[in-house]
């Protein structure tokens, strides 16, 4: 049976067992019938979207769904599993005509979703969760904007403050480090530099609000991924770690909002390490591979496939490919709920908005006067994101030492973990 004649018996199958599973899944549907002269050539591109889109909402609706149904058809509240396969087996499986050798996960060109064993878990069981900022408004419970229905708890706000991932390393008694991921990564990025810098360090990482294992609520019900939100956040984190001094190392987009918040606490801040950040007005503008994601009902569903939403938005940057077992941990945040994408998306379009002025307040912080934290630019040469071109100019202008590391890209703790990670201990090592 050809792909396109199988997809037209998929779609109604799909569509019959998930009709109040939320919008995700008409979405993908809604393009199918918009769109219909695309079948020919991109049949399977929305066979393996609507896949996927099934499964990223399911964990948002089907919880709160199962309580009203029939006691009768569902007996017990457990986790609705979707099995794909490449076997013709149980007539219940949705088919992909993809080896399982692709790897776990969603693409255009097929794939497999997997709830065995993955190295997400034992990362997560490195890590703790940390407390941090207060969630404000009323309580009520998020929904999804289409239809009104409660979404699962995994895009809710939590208790009356935020659940932040963090991993640890070194003694408490050593001086603190705090590495700070970019947009979108995750804490894992660092996972090569923690182990430099355990020795005479107390390295700390985390995942921010919307990212990896933290909270992800929906937008508008506790938290709107405002970057202003996102400066008051990391205040609230960084004093829950109780940290007096503190060394800040961070990565890409995040940067604005680091430099924001130490301005407000150059007394609590020994040094300030930017990797790759968005220093020059030209970098004001995020790449398409992420603006994207900002576009009305595109980014929704680019959003929702974990191959597009962390694979292509990691190594796109970059001149080299990520290893599956590193690939499947900053897939799993897409696979097993449809909120990453939703604070992606909200992020994003953030991004879009507010990025110019936070780099432009940036620029004017690290060049003022009465800047006194010693500062230093660590430079990944391969960057496809951001262009070296005014970074020395800057660096030379605002007399912040820079640090060229050729063989990294955007995200040079993920392509030179351990290079950088050395590099960060020489800089915070000396002493102003």
């Amino acid at each position: 049976m050809d792909k396109k004649h199988h997809m037209f018996l998929f779609l109604p199958k799909l569509a019959s067992k998930v009709l109040t599973n939320g919008f995700s899944v008409l979405l993908a549907l809604k393009l199918l019938y918009f769109f219909p002269s695309s079948l020919s050539n991109h049949c399977f591109f929305f066979h393996a979207m609507t896949i996927q889109a099934f499964h990223a909402s399911s964990s948002c609706y089907f919880h709160s769904h199962l309580q009203s149904c029939s006691t009768k058809r569902f007996p017990s509240r457990k986790t609705l599993k979707l099995n794909c396969s490449t076997s013709n087996g149980d007539k219940d499986d949705y088919l992909l005509d993809a080896p399982i050798s692709v790897g776990d996960g969603f693409s255009f060109s097929g794939g497999k979703y997997s709830d065995g064993p993955n190295p997400s878990d034992e990362w997560f069981k490195q890590g703790k969760m940390v407390k941090a900022y207060s969630i404000p408004g009323t309580g009520e419970k998020a929904k999804d904007p289409i239809f009104g229905l409660t979404m699962g708890t995994s895009s809710q706000a939590t208790g009356d403050r935020f659940r932040w991932f963090c991993v640890e390393r070194g003694s408490v008694d050593n001086p603190s480090v705090i590495l700070i991921h970019g947009f979108p990564s995750q804490a894992y990025s660092y996972r090569k530099v923690l182990p430099v810098l355990s020795k005479d360090y107390r390295a700390v990482t985390f995942d921010w609000l919307g990212f990896g294992f933290s909270d992800k609520p929906q937008p508008k019900y506790g938290f709107d991924y405002t970057l202003d939100e996102y400066v008051s956040s990391l205040e609230s984190l960084i004093d829950e770690l109780a940290v007096t001094k503190v060394s800040l190392v961070v990565q890409g987009y995040f940067a604005p909002v680091v430099v924001k918040y130490a301005s407000k606490h150059q007394e609590k801040i020994n040094n300030l390490i930017l990797i790759n950040p968005p220093l020059t007005a030209q970098h004001a503008k995020l790449p398409p591979t992420l603006s994207i994601f900002s576009n009305f009902l595109l980014g929704e569903i680019f959003s929702q496939d974990p191959l597009r939403a962390s694979d292509k938005a990691l190594t796109s940057c970059g001149p080299y490919k990520m290893k599956e077992e590193d690939a499947m941990v900053y897939r799993r945040p897409y696979l097993i709920s449809g909120s990453s994408g939703f604070a992606l998306n909200a992020i994003t379009r953030t991004m879009k908005k507010d990025l110019k002025r936070y780099v432009e307040d940036m620029q004017t912080i690290l060049k003022d006067k009465s800047w006194n934290v010693r500062t230093t630019v660590c430079w990944g040469q391969r960057d496809r994101w951001l262009s070296y071109e005014g970074v020395e100019d800057f660096c030379k202008d605002s007399n912040h030492k820079l640090i060229e590391v050729p063989k990294a890209g955007h995200h040079a703790q993920e392509d030179c973990g351990e290079e950088l990670g050395q590099l960060i201990y020489g800089i915070i090592r000396k002493k102003n």
